[in-house]
């Protein structure tokens, strides 16, 4: 990233008002102000940046869903030979041959460029996504949204001066799993629910830790321009584990609770009608990896939210055999979603139901057998599309996605500082216990 071409902050990070963030929220929450000028009948030409793990496999993915409806105009990365490489390989795949950029502000003073599509480390997401509302494009930004809680703030204020299209890669928000989940939440059979849990169990072998992603051998200062990964990250001598593996430390990544617990406090919000919890409690630790990285491979979170709302979740890289999900446990039956891929219901005993009602009857649905859908992502990618061309709503916009990143966040503050955090949603505030 070109640290003379960033955008700066419109105002301190602590000076987050009562006004700022119930404005942005709604307006965010209405119906949109806005209608893309993008027609149905042209091309939407997008500009991609992060070509890593997730950036470089569904930037075909986006390809794919496109349909001739949008194509890679242009391409950024820092590390030069993954940015050639993509190039070639989208060409082999029959698509245009995409302009190459090793700076991202750079590549969106293209006036042709109509939406943005940011990869990259949480720690860039701020500035690329507020420079790219300011140069006129719609946004598709990975999950988490931000860094930290007050950079969500600038980013709704971006979004609604801007009034295009901001989709955040939470893709639950476009599985039909997860709609059937809510519909069937909705319609009252599992009973009073108060208690909820959410997991993620993984496991890999010692010759392959977890998030220790593969680094190149020929990478070195001559063709990894590490300032701009840097951004405005604490400085440090060129790193290659920092570089290829950033999800392992602080200065640029959340950990777990940014990378995985979002995913599904999001999940459950879409089912249960709910935005934002009242505390977290988080612990947790290096349990499993001593490799050297900073954040947990460990760690279990109580959320506590409004109106009898209790959430457990856990997260372990020592075993992979629960997989992930999420359990919404009512006083007539219980509802697990597992994998991304699965939906049962059981009853509970009717003994132990109370009078005048009865158990959640037994239901099971599968993604591919009932309702045709694999991974959500490419469906969540074409959502997008089809909302600047104002065929359809967008599936997760940035308020949706920053309530889901504050859950992820505050997580991360409670286990970094030992302490119960407590959020307060109408100031956009926290405070330790």
């Amino acid at each position: 990233m070109s640290t003379s071409s960033k955008p700066e902050s419109t105002a301190p990070e602590s000076a987050v008002s009562r006004r700022t963030f119930v404005a942005a929220s709604a307006a965010a929450a209405a119906a949109p102000a806005f209608l893309s000028a993008q027609t149905s009948g042209s091309k939407i030409a997008i500009g991609w940046v992060g070509l890593g793990n997730r950036g470089g496999k569904h930037i075909f993915t986006m390809a794919d869903v496109a349909k001739g409806d949008a194509y890679m105009k242009a391409i950024c990365d820092a590390y030069a030979p993954r940015l050639a490489k993509m190039k070639d390989d989208l060409v082999s795949k029959g698509q245009p041959s995409p302009e190459t950029y090793d700076d991202y502000y750079k590549m969106i003073e293209d006036p042709a460029l109509d939406a943005i599509v940011i990869m990259t480390p949480e720690h860039l997401h701020r500035d690329m996504a507020i420079a790219a509302l300011q140069a006129g494009k719609h946004v598709y930004c990975e999950k988490p949204l931000t860094h930290t809680i007050e950079e969500g703030f600038r980013i709704l204020e971006a979004v609604e001066a801007s009034g295009k299209k901001f989709q955040v890669g939470t893709q639950r928000r476009s599985s039909k799993i997860y709609a059937k989940a809510k519909e069937i939440y909705e319609s009252g059979v599992l009973g009073d629910v108060v208690y909820a849990r959410a997991y993620w169990y993984r496991n890999s072998p010692n010759s392959n830790p977890a998030w220790r992603y593969d680094i190149p051998a020929d990478a070195d200062p001559s063709n990894t321009d590490y300032q701009k990964f840097l951004g405005d990250a604490p400085e440090t001598e060129f790193n290659k584990e920092r570089y290829f593996q950033w999800r392992l430390f602080w200065d640029y990544s959340g950990g777990i609770s940014t990378d995985l617990l979002v995913h599904q406090t999001d999940a459950l919000h879409m089912i249960t009608g709910r935005t934002y919890c009242k505390s977290v409690m988080c612990n947790g630790g290096v349990h499993a990896w001593h490799d050297g990285r900073e954040v947990p491979d460990t760690i279990t979170a109580a959320f506590e939210y409004p109106k009898d709302f209790h959430v457990n979740y856990s997260v372990a890289f020592s075993n992979a055999h629960w997989g992930y999900g999420e359990e919404l446990l009512g006083r007539n039956g219980s509802m697990f979603i597992k994998n991304l891929s699965d939906l049962y219901v059981y009853g509970e005993n009717p003994r132990q139901v109370s009078k005048g009602q009865k158990p959640a009857p037994e239901m099971h649905f599968n993604d591919q057998k009932d309702f045709g859908q694999g991974n959500p992502t490419d469906d969540h990618l074409r959502n997008f599309l089809d909302a600047i061309q104002g065929k359809a709503e967008l599936n997760c916009p940035a308020i949706v996605g920053h309530q889901a990143a504050v859950t992820g966040h505050l997580a991360t503050l409670s286990y970094r500082n030992n302490k119960k955090v407590y959020w307060d949603n109408e100031q956009g505030l926290y405070h330790f216990s």
